[in-house]
């Protein structure tokens, strides 16, 4: 199962998670998908770790809203 189907799965389920995607093997569509669906980043390697960092940021931050903390 790809990143994208996994994330497809978890939403059509109800499960909501603040996905980042990491790829070594960018593809514009996949990127636009996986976007659209509602993730984070889509990190391309390499890359730098503070893009890293940041978009864990935003996750958690995110993630913090969801949840009313």
């Amino acid at each position: 199962m790809s990143g994208l189907d996994l994330q497809a799965q978890l939403l059509a389920g109800g499960q909501r998670f603040p996905f980042i995607f990491i790829t070594a093997f960018p593809v514009e569509s996949d990127r636009a998908r996986a976007m659209e669906a509602g993730a984070i980043c889509f990190l391309i390697k390499p890359f730098d770790g503070e893009v890293l960092v940041r978009c864990l940021d935003t996750a958690l931050a995110r993630s913090g809203a969801a949840t009313g903390e």
